[in-house]
């Protein structure tokens, strides 16, 4: 018996070191949080970056294209000019010819612009998706941890409870309790045993002293000798 009890505790001891080399579910889950935190912030930032740019990128598309428009206007100023004869018509065309190439210019720089606007906003918008992704994920993963921790919580306390069960025999207590139980039975019995001895000795000395009163007989002897030192004759119903 002491040798398959030797081997429970080898084995309970390894089976509890196995155990403790294993990772806790709860501490892995709370460090993806963690991780998965980190990562929103990052794409956080990398949005607000992104962000930045579009916004930046549209500042000179309007930029741009107010250029576009300047240039144009100033080109056909200088040919009405021109034409009113307020300045040298080749000078006007040499003029409004160079609004018309900066114009050109101002031109491309807004599509550059426009499409780098469009470039940043569809970056912007799978960003921002990918960030509620994230937080949808950390959401859940919150939820699941807490009902990790009660579950955990749960199982150890009912563990503990059906250990406290299941050992409850192997110390004796409940044999010992039964054992007590007999013994306090036992001594009742022999305690009302004793009490019905006492009471049935009692009950034959009083049967007894009832049945042998000798007090009136005594009492005719001291009555007799009294009378007749006093010199009186005995009663004849005496």
């Amino acid at each position: 018996m002491n040798i398959f009890r030797r081997l429970f505790k080898i084995g309970e001891a390894e089976t509890n070191a196995a155990i403790d080399k294993m990772e806790d579910p709860i501490k892995m889950t709370e460090q993806g949080i963690r991780d998965m935190k980190l990562d929103l912030e990052k794409s956080l930032e990398a949005l607000a970056q992104v962000k930045a740019l579009a916004i930046r990128a549209t500042n000179e598309q309007e930029e741009f294209q107010n250029k576009v428009d300047d240039y144009q206007n100033k080109a056909i100023i200088l040919l009405k000019k021109a034409q009113s004869n307020e300045i040298d018509p080749t000078e006007a065309d040499r003029l409004a010819k160079a609004a018309l190439v900066e114009k050109e210019t101002a031109e491309q720089q807004v599509t550059r612009a426009k499409e780098e606007t469009t470039k940043f906003e569809n970056n912007v918008a799978l960003m921002q998706k990918n960030i509620q992704t994230i937080k949808a994920n950390i959401a859940n993963w919150e939820n699941e941890l807490k009902t990790l921790k009660a579950r955990v919580k749960v199982s150890n306390a009912t563990k503990n409870l059906n250990k406290q069960m299941a050992e409850l025999d192997s110390t004796g207590t409940v044999s010992m309790l039964e054992r007590m139980k007999e013994k306090v039975a036992q001594e009742e019995a022999l305690a009302e045993a004793y009490g019905d001895i006492a009471n049935a000795s009692k009950s034959i000395d009083e049967e007894l002293d009832n049945a042998a009163d000798t007090s009136k007989v005594k009492a005719d002897s001291e009555l007799e000798k009294l009378k007749a030192q006093l010199g009186m004759g005995t009663s004849k119903d005496d």
